[in-house]
């Protein structure tokens, strides 16, 4: 099956730098804020032309926009608007840097933000990292995990991965064979093979080797996962594996478990609508209702208020 990914926030056309920035000046000036022109603007804007955006403000005003924004607006509101306001690559860096700082690690974040990515897309991300925080990504990550999920990680940020559309189905069969070896056929589990098998492999090549696998077994991949692996190295597995079947369930299943429960885990709500809103998050969206029956802006609209929730319901694409 061909993934179809459909985003919710594509480049406006036409398209005037000038005018939104001063728009945006001022729905910020004097008493009290627009709020309102704030969202119509930076949510209908592809990343790229909020960037155009900023530039324009600061000539036109000699100020920050994001600056402004931060001194404007508050709380969840403001993050999703500094999270629209940053470049892709830099927002998902921050989230990594933010889940491997201060006490303990934030094990399903960093799981989220590397088991998805192609070879290509990681480069990219280690190499603003080291950028942007002066340390590899690879270092910090070996002092903040440890054991094999800090193996299967370490691969993946080294960027050993085969490159997209990367496929040899005499391959697949011997991968398929080597991973059943390692769990199901014998007493244990050699995780090492599990993780050079998921973490070279391209995406398309690890396609065929759970189909193989399947045959073989008479089990699907994720069943012996489930059976040989627990803790963190078990959900970054399901986690790569639900990507390779469809990138969209396993974003859906994210954010139903961000709302599920007591309590709103905002931040991934957050990083997931304003990371994938260019990318996918129409057949996130779509995925989601096939899931749980339910489409997701009604679970936000349940689980967030306020202008807050305007914006995520705006980046859905307003329904």
């Amino acid at each position: 099956m061909v993934y179809t990914p459909i985003p919710t926030v594509v480049p406006v056309s036409p398209f005037d730098a000038a005018a939104d920035s001063q728009t945006l000046r001022a729905a910020m000036k004097g008493f009290g804020t627009n709020e309102e022109e704030i969202i119509n603007i930076l949510t209908t804007r592809s990343n790229a032309q909020r960037q155009q955006i900023k530039s324009k403000y600061e000539a036109e005003f000699d100020r920050d926009l994001v600056d402004d924004l931060k001194s404007e607006l508050g709380g969840k509101f403001e993050d999703v608007i500094i999270g629209l306001m940053t470049p892709l690559v830099e927002y998902l860096c921050q989230h990594l840097h933010n889940a491997m700082a201060g006490m303990g690690t934030d094990e399903d974040t960093l799981t989220e933000i590397l088991c998805t990515k192609s070879n290509e897309e990681m480069h990219t991300i280690v190499k603003a990292y080291e950028n942007k925080y002066g340390r590899p990504l690879a270092e910090q990550m070996c002092s903040e995990t440890s054991g094999h999920y800090r193996r299967l990680l370490t691969l993946i940020v080294t960027g050993v991965r085969d490159a997209a559309g990367t496929v040899d189905p005499g391959r697949a069969k011997e991968a398929a064979a080597e991973l059943y070896a390692a769990g199901e056929a014998k007493l244990g589990t050699d995780e090492e093979v599990f993780n050079r098998i998921m973490a070279h492999s391209s995406f398309d090549q690890l396609n065929l080797v759970f189909e193989e696998y399947k045959q073989l077994s008479g089990q699907t991949i994720e069943q012996a996962i489930k059976h040989e692996m627990d803790d963190e190295l078990h959900d970054a597995m399901m986690a790569l594996v639900e990507c390779v079947q469809s990138p969209a369930a396993y974003f859906a299943n994210r954010l139903y478990k961000a709302m599920d429960g007591m309590g709103t885990d905002d931040t991934t709500l957050i990083r997931i609508v304003v990371s994938r809103s260019e990318i996918d998050l129409g057949t996130i969206k779509d995925e989601f209702e096939r899931i749980y029956n339910r489409t997701l802006s009604s679970a936000i609209t349940s689980e967030t208020s306020g202008d807050y929730k305007r914006a995520l319901i705006a980046l859905l694409g307003g329904v």
